[in-house]
């Protein structure tokens, strides 16, 4: 939460920070914060307490704010990568293809995304029935747990809408992030010198290592086959696009950025050149209130 805040606090404050790439970085700063608030307080509860039990409406807000989240990380993965794309690709046109107008637009559209499809699926569950042990073998209340384990409906037409929502919304970011970057690694490779493909590839290597990620573990949870042999697998999986993810993106995003450090280190300085200016001001009126 610590180093997400921060990202969104320095894009905010640095003048040097101010443009597209980093536009998208305290989106996603800020989307991976909304993240960690919705899924980790409650887990951590149940591990500390004991308590493991959650009303039904708590667990669809869950879902809704986990499926919205996600549905709107993937779209905006699928920006940055394309912002990427005209950085590397296109270089002499990038100040006017990727104008602020456009940035504003392709945020929008990303979170407009996340809304719909986690609108739309936790519409199609709540016609539903639930009976049973009212039960689930997961840490967050997910799609998968919810409709096989605790609704004695039939769910194979909120399946199919899900899958067929769940596609829409994803799969087509999926391939716009995987074009993007087969089309930088081309043009990486283009480059005669070697000092050219080195900085090339470094300005996109941080966003690729947490597309490779997220995607990854994401497509092994929800593309393996339903058992229930691989249910602690999957839940193993889902850590890491729930909770790993929102803890090392700051810190890829940190250490292998200079700019971000610098404008870290700057942030730092001015606030202990501030604080010691607080505490000799503090002391200048004590020494003269001593000498009245």
């Amino acid at each position: 939460m610590s180093g997400n805040l921060l990202i969104v606090l320095l894009v905010l404050a640095d003048q040097h920070l101010q443009s597209p790439m980093y536009f998208f970085l305290g989106n996603l700063a800020f989307l991976e914060s909304c993240y960690s608030s919705t899924i980790l307080p409650r887990m951590l509860a149940s591990l500390l307490t004991g308590e493991r039990t959650i009303s039904v409406k708590p667990c669809f807000i869950q879902f809704y704010l986990f499926a919205c989240l996600g549905g709107t990380e993937c779209c905006l993965l699928s920006v940055m990568s394309y912002d990427r794309y005209l950085a590397v690709c296109k270089p002499l046109h990038y100040t006017t293809l990727m104008n602020g107008k456009l940035c504003l637009h392709l945020a929008a559209i990303s979170w407009i995304s996340g809304i719909l499809v986690s609108t739309s699926t936790t519409f199609s569950i709540t016609s539903l029935s639930f009976c049973g042990p009212n039960e689930i073998d997961h840490y967050l209340c997910d799609l998968s747990p919810i409709i096989k384990e605790i609704s004695c409906s039939d769910t194979s037409i909120v399946e199919m809408t899900s899958f067929i929502f769940a596609c829409a919304f994803t799969l087509p970011p999926f391939l716009l992030t995987l074009t993007s970057y087969i089309l930088i690694i081309v043009t990486i490779l283009r480059i005669p010198s070697t000092t050219g493909r080195q900085k090339a590839f470094s300005t996109c290597s941080s966003h690729l290592t947490v597309v490779a990620l997220f995607y990854g573990t994401l497509m092994l949870v929800y593309m393996l086959p339903r058992s229930r042999n691989l249910r602690y697998v999957k839940k193993v999986f889902s850590l890491f696009y729930t909770v790993l993810t929102p803890m090392v993106n700051p810190l890829i995003y940190s250490l292998r950025n200079k700019e971000v450090k610098k404008a870290m280190e700057k942030g730092f300085r001015k606030f202990a050149d501030h604080a010691a200016f607080q505490n000799s001001c503090f002391l200048n009126i004590k020494t003269k209130s001593a000498v009245l």
